[in-house]
């Protein structure tokens, strides 16, 4: 697996999760399961295959974490520059069209969250902000059709 940026806050909100999965989690599904085999025959016993399923996905889910966590890179905050558009960068745009202004910070993949206002930064718009400077106009390519913007301020991410 690939290198896997993301913020301090980012990592530790991963392995809490982890942590959830492993203490509460696991140990609930592994008293369904033997709760299950207690009632007997296990050929048509559709609570053992159940609880057998959310077994299987929840260690899925353990390993794919475990493995985001291995390959974590911590960005530095203080290090990235605002002179441009990049990751970590909150960026104050003007929709040209609408003449709404928007704000977005450009986060990991694995951080993005809309209602935050937080897109990845593999998403259409950050990848057409990507190393665009304050004052630029860009159009980007979105499923809606191409938007226009200026950049009307780039900061740190808060």
């Amino acid at each position: 697996m690939a290198t896997n940026y993301m913020t301090e806050n980012g990592l530790n909100k991963l392995k809490e999760e982890l942590e959830q999965l492993e203490t509460v989690d696991r140990p609930y599904i592994a008293k369904q399961i033997a709760e299950a085999r207690d009632k007997g025959d296990l050929s048509e016993n559709a609570e053992y295959d159940a609880a057998k399923d959310a077994q299987g996905m929840l260690e899925m889910k353990i390993a794919r974490l475990k493995e985001l966590i291995r390959n974590a890179r911590i960005l530095d905050e203080t290090k990235i520059s605002i002179d441009s558009v990049q990751i970590l960068t909150n960026v104050h745009l003007l929709n040209l069209k609408t003449n709404q202004e928007i704000q977005y910070t450009i986060v990991p993949d694995s951080e993005a969250n809309l209602r935050e206002k937080k897109i990845s930064v593999s998403s259409p718009i950050a990848q057409g902000l990507f190393g665009k400077k304050e004052g630029e106009v860009v159009d980007i390519n979105v499923p809606a059709g191409i938007m226009s913007y200026r950049i009307k301020k780039i900061e740190h991410a808060k």
